[in-house]
């Protein structure tokens, strides 16, 4: 009997330092496929203008995003080179924050074309690219397929639909989608950026200044607007808005102008 007790003794112990060597054991990173860095090289100038390392490290990003959020179609196929669109998109704005992720999205939809107030993407009144929900739809966020492709496909543009609405998420961290990114500004920061955003919106309603006169519609369209633009044609803003263009680096932490490379 004492002989079984100490048998039982002596294998309870093996079996504890075994277990305590293997949650001990670091583990092994997922193997990123090397099809994610093809298709952003192929598709994505952002990416393109990154060194070696930031690229590696983007990709990173890109992966923990598309484990993170889930994408799916409605009305259409989609396929990884769909997701690594959408996962762009959300890494452009937030890569000089670090391994930053967003908190209210759980869930993104891509439609065969545009769509209307009511999500329907058939019949008339369909002019809505991209949209980010709220109330019973909150944490989803809805793209037309069409608008994500060609903010890709047309890189000379001022236009990105879903760093739009991608930059309306980041602006909705504070609580409130305003055009007052707080998450990301100085307190210093609100008082010249509301007076420098109205001053420019006078501008735009005079027919003065060459962002979009969307961004009249108010404050968080503004914000978003001239996001697009600053990730679009940096240097371009840089030249026609170099107050706006300081201010976005300032929020963005980066400036493609200046230093032609992001912060590691």
């Amino acid at each position: 009997m004492i002989l079984i007790i100490l048998l039982s003794l002596a294998l309870l112990t093996a079996l504890t330092w075994f277990w305590i060597r293997r949650s001990k054991r670091p583990a092994l990173p997922d193997r990123i496929p090397a099809e994610y860095s093809h298709l952003l090289q192929m598709h994505v100038k952002y990416y393109r203008n990154l060194s070696p390392a930031q690229q590696e490290v983007f990709t990173q990003r890109v992966a923990a995003f598309l484990k993170q959020v889930h994408i799916e179609g409605v009305g259409t196929e989609i396929d990884l080179t769909d997701k690594i669109l959408v996962a762009a998109s959300a890494i452009i704005p937030v890569f000089g924050f670090g391994d930053w992720k967003y908190p209210n999205l759980t869930n993104i939809i891509l439609y065969p074309h545009t769509f209307n107030e009511k999500f329907q993407y058939e019949g008339a009144g369909r002019s809505t690219m991209g949209m980010v929900g709220s109330g019973y739809m909150n944490g989803q966020m809805i793209l037309s397929k069409p608008a994500l492709h060609a903010a890709y496909a047309l890189e000379d543009t001022k236009h990105h639909t879903p760093i739009h609405e991608f930059v309306h998420l980041l602006d909705k961290t504070d609580g409130a989608t305003d055009g007052i990114p707080e998450y990301l500004m100085e307190e210093s920061t609100v008082d010249p950026w509301l007076d420098l955003m109205h001053r420019e919106m006078i501008r735009i309603s005079q027919s003065e200044s060459d962002i979009n006169a969307y961004a009249l519609t108010g404050d968080a369209e503004f914000f978003a607007v001239v996001s697009e633009y600053f990730f679009q044609q940096p240097q371009l803003m840089a030249e026609n808005h170099p107050e706006i263009y300081k201010m976005l680096c300032l929020f963005y932490k980066q400036d493609w102008v200046k230093e032609r490379e992001l912060p590691h």
